[in-house]
């Protein structure tokens, strides 16, 4: 039987499939339409130091092939979060991701990644430094960029993280920068275990019968399957140049999508939107992934990553 294992860092995964966060709320929110305990690891809602409310509604909106969201980081917080969400997440007994952000002062994710440190159930840490419904005041964000739209951003929040914690980071990036090795390279020097990419894009959808966006932050962030030859294009240019693992995702529907970034050079992949269409997915991408490798002989993931065969 083929071996599905894999390692993100040091952390080992029974198999590559795991979340996006974001998409599956602190798992409870599935318990009912599916098995949890197949899932190679589980990324929880994005945290930040104190409770949000999120931005006003509505935040969501369908489009071709997709969904626009501006959810705004709606949580209850860390400490709401140790006390409610963790003894939930213990029971399943999956590696356990715990997605952070700040708010308003990247000094934030220290703060989190020191307390997290802490918390034997935190397998690993996500650097949310992507999400595009959410500015800071400090530079370079001033000028309305996003900390992942920067290098030298990037590379000083991660460097900062990985003094606060032992604990294995995964920095997430943004898909809205022109070359997005370049920022993988930049949390790959400061300390960085892995990356996972990509976040959402940027977009906008108008009602054209009230001529008003059809969410109240105007614009959003892009997911589903209309953005997966995007992700996979950049999980291709990423594998070409950085030496730590990828964690791919955007679109990803069924076992041949998931496959398609495995290929490209994803270690393991993060089902997002299609969560919501389907909540079995994650299952049936698991035992997909597990056929095609005994059709094709393969014995174990690294025969896989990066498989594509170009010229």
């Amino acid at each position: 039987m083929p071996d599905l294992s894999v390692y993100i860092g040091k952390l080992k995964l029974k198999n590559p499939v795991m979340v996006c966060s974001g998409t599956f709320g602190y798992a409870s929110e599935f318990e009912d339409l599916m098995d949890l305990k197949v899932l190679g690891a589980i990324v929880t809602k994005t945290i930040t130091l104190n409770p949000r409310q999120g931005n006003p509604s509505p935040r969501t909106c369908e489009t071709p092939s997709g969904m626009l969201n501006s959810i705004g980081l709606e949580n209850p917080g860390f400490g709401a979060f140790v006390s409610e969400k963790l003894p939930y997440l213990k029971k399943t007994g999956i590696p356990v991701i715990v997605s952070i952000a700040s708010e308003k002062d990247p000094r934030e994710f220290v703060t989190l990644a020191r307390a997290l440190d802490k918390v034997e159930l935190a397998a690993a840490i996500e650097l949310n430094i992507s999400c595009p419904n959410i500015r800071h005041k400090g530079a370079p964000e001033a000028a309305g960029k996003l900390i992942s739209q920067d290098p030298k951003a990037t590379f000083e929040v991660v460097k900062a993280v990985r003094k606060a914690t032992g604990k294995m980071i995964i920095t997430k990036l943004s898909p809205n920068v022109t070359d997005i090795a370049q920022i993988g390279i930049a949390a790959q020097k400061a300390g960085s275990d892995a990356v996972s990419l990509i976040n959402t894009l940027g977009g906008m959808s108008i009602d054209i019968r009230t001529s008003r966006p059809k969410i109240a932050m105007v614009s959003g962030g892009l997911s589903g399957p209309a953005i997966r030859p995007v992700a996979v294009k950049m999980t291709w240019d990423a594998y070409q140049k950085l030496k730590i693992p990828i964690i791919g995702m955007g679109g990803i529907t069924d076992t041949a999508s998931a496959l398609e970034f495995i290929m490209a050079g994803a270690k393991a992949v993060a089902v997002g939107t299609q969560n919501f269409v389907d909540p079995k997915t994650c299952q049936e991408i698991i035992s997909g992934i597990k056929g095609h490798m005994i059709a094709n002989n393969i014995k174990n993931m690294n025969k896989l990553t990066g498989s594509v065969k170009i010229g």
